[in-house]
């Protein structure tokens, strides 16, 4: 069950309640738990400790997922095998 907590907003909207993942809920989405992990070492994604638990938001997992999307090429752009 994701968990919530508090997210910082612009100053102009109010705080919002956003559901958090655990690091073996996000390694289901972004292929293991020890490739999330090594993400958190690397400070490639943004995540919140609470004490001992790691959770980091779902939107943090959508973002990276979106920045790293290659889109598909159309069918007017492929080149054709020789």
């Amino acid at each position: 069950m994701p968990r919530l907590s508090v997210v910082n907003p612009p100053r102009d909207t109010p705080a919002v309640l956003e559901p958090h993942l655990t690091v073996r809920e996000a390694g289901a989405f972004l292929g293991g738990e020890r490739f999330v992990r090594r993400l958190i070492t690397e400070r490639r994604i943004t995540y919140v400790k609470d004490q001992r638990r790691i959770l980091i938001p779902e939107s943090v997992i959508a973002e990276f997922l979106a920045s790293r999307t290659v889109p598909a090429l159309s069918r007017s752009t492929r080149r054709r095998a020789a």
